[in-house]
């Protein structure tokens, strides 16, 4: 690991505070003994940067025989990012793509024009007790990138940067911050850290993107003389200066943001698009179910089943 100066910089206090445009309490739901915990969008806040979708998955502790089934499901107009703490998922796709991720590694999946994935805990993993706890996000493309297509790219943990400062370990997962860049390329400009603090450690968020944000895993930080605990996600006003200080436990937080989008976003099942037509041919095509000559197609390995457009 490498020493970073960036880490270090002066911590702002006072008023930093103010700099909080918007505090995100995510709502929890169960999707089968498996809770999820979503952070974006939100009432108030639909992105931050290009960061549409922000789950937070488990901690969950599965019995033997037990994990995920997520069957073969179509996406248009975004990039799925998935980050592991605990447990390993098998990622399938209609690419021929056929990958484990494991912690601290990171898959990023373009849909672009279309694709269609599958996520499981199978094989091994139900051998056995196991846990399993993460983070998905999707970024929405930008409007000349809705109809590219679509791609798959994985890095393992030890081809991530790592980035140490004083009592502060920062893994840059997506994107460039404090002086490193990730080696995966994304549509836009943007930042994804994992960053571990020890306690009274404190880190500034890098002042080069326009959008920021952050997430607490574990443990609290201290902004501007308040308090946020575990499962917050704190939005900051662009320009502003933002540092963040670990809590007497230490505290576990995902940094994020980058450069806003053209315009917002239509948001229907798991399709993100830059208008609503795009949604309803999306919506037909899935409908249809022409996986020899149509859009979309299932995964090889994982097409006995697929998820089925809602009704609404």
């Amino acid at each position: 690991m490498s020493w970073n100066p960036a880490l270090d910089a002066d911590i702002p206090t006072g008023d930093g505070v103010d700099s909080i445009e918007t505090l995100i309490v995510p709502r929890a739901r169960d999707i089968g003994g498996f809770e999820v915990r979503r952070a974006l969008p939100a009432p108030r806040r639909q992105m931050v940067g290009p960061f549409i979708f922000f789950d937070q998955m488990g901690p969950a502790e599965f019995l033997t025989g037990q994990g995920i089934d997520v069957r073969p499901h179509p996406h248009i107009g975004l990039s799925t990012v998935t980050y592991l703490f605990k447990g390993r998922m098998h990622h399938r796709d209609s690419l021929g793509v056929d990958r484990w991720i494991e912690p601290g590694a990171v898959n990023l999946m373009t849909a672009g024009h279309g694709i269609t994935h599958s996520e499981r805990t199978d094989g091994e993993m139900r051998r056995a007790p196991f846990e399993m706890f993460g983070i998905q996000t999707w970024l929405a493309l930008p409007a000349g990138a809705e109809d590219d297509a679509p791609a798959f790219e994985h890095a393992g943990k030890q081809e991530l940067p790592d980035l140490e400062g004083e009592g502060k370990q920062v893994r840059l997962i997506l994107g460039s911050a404090w002086g490193a860049a990730a080696p995966l390329k994304t549509a836009t400009e943007l930042f994804y850290a994992d960053a571990v603090l020890e306690p009274g450690a404190a880190i500034p968020l890098p002042n080069d993107h326009e959008d920021r944000g952050a997430y607490v895993i574990a443990g609290t930080v201290e902004i501007g003389g308040q308090v946020h605990e575990a499962g917050r996600m704190m939005v900051f006003r662009p320009g502003d200066r933002v540092s963040m200080k670990a809590g007497p436990e230490g505290a576990r937080v995902m940094l994020l943001g980058g450069e806003t989008l053209e315009g917002p976003r239509y948001i229907w099942w798991n399709f993100v698009a830059s208008s609503k037509e795009r949604i309803e041919a999306a919506k037909e095509a899935w409908r249809a179910g022409d996986w020899e000559h149509g859009r979309f197609q299932l995964p090889p390995g994982d097409d006995a089943e697929f998820i089925p457009l809602p009704d609404r």
